[in-house]
């Protein structure tokens, strides 16, 4: 690779886990975020830099992950239908999850680099049009 070394990190929020690194774009569990405003994920578990890995125990220290929220959307409607044979018995019903949307803006990585954040230049803002 040319240039900068690869980092990445694996952080867990909202029960789920996600493989991250500077300037990415992603959709989490809804998270009370205003739209613009900053979040630190300190849930890391995995943190990475070309070759090499800090895995924690279960977290690694010290480190963390710094996003800016995009604002909030509703997921695909999930339907659920219940159903029960010879009893005339059926309930149709649907569920949209919010998610809040990250983009990544650095990582924070005590002890595994010389300089301890990595940092791109702010993401472009996305068009108003949902």
């Amino acid at each position: 690779m040319h240039g900068r070394p690869n980092i990445y990190a694996i952080i867990e929020t909202g029960g789920k886990q996600y493989r991250v690194s500077p300037g990415q774009v992603i959709d989490v569990e809804r998270l009370h975020a205003a739209k613009g405003s900053t979040v630190d994920l300190v849930r890391v578990l995995l943190m990475a830099e070309g070759d090499r890995v800090v895995v924690g125990n279960p977290l690694v220290e010290g480190a963390k992950v710094t996003a800016t929220s995009q604002g909030e959307h509703k997921g695909e409607k999930t339907v659920i239908f219940k159903y029960k044979a010879k009893k005339r018995y059926y309930k149709k019903t649907g569920h949209r999850q919010l998610y809040t949307t990250l983009v990544i803006n650095k990582i924070v990585a005590p002890g595994l680099a010389a300089e301890a954040e990595k940092q791109l230049p702010p993401a472009p803002q996305p068009a108003d049009g949902a």
